[in-house]
């Protein structure tokens, strides 16, 4: 199973872009799931992550007033909105599982998507 992000695309800094998590024949319903980047020569880091129920997100210092995660689970999707967004954002951002939002034993990894911003 992979979970499919997707969304990615050039921006402007200051501009916009929503990102979606999707999976084919799995169900997001059981799962809190966590948004990742990874930045060239860096390593990934936890961008947000939004439990099962919805009712609770986290977001890291380095995005938070700016970027804002949801999920429809009607839809199957978790979106990550990213609002004026900088340079500093430009990463591969991946959807994963993310069990209890607590950063162990996350899985499901997919290919990610290209989010780049220039200034």
């Amino acid at each position: 199973v992979q979970l499919q992000a997707s969304g990615g695309g050039l921006v402007q800094a200051g501009g916009s872009l929503r990102l979606s998590c999707t999976a084919s024949g799995f169900n997001l319903d059981y799962y809190a799931i966590g948004w990742y980047r990874q930045a060239p020569g860096e390593g990934r880091e936890r961008v947000s992550c939004i439990t099962m129920s919805g009712g609770t997100t986290d977001y890291a210092d380095s995005v938070k007033g700016r970027f804002t995660i949801s999920r429809d689970n009607a839809k199957n999707t978790v979106y990550l909105e990213m609002n004026s967004l900088k340079p500093e954002d430009t990463a591969i951002y991946y959807c994963a599982a993310d069990p209890f939002c607590s950063g162990y034993g996350v899985d499901y990894w997919g290919p990610g998507t290209l989010v780049t911003v220039s200034s």
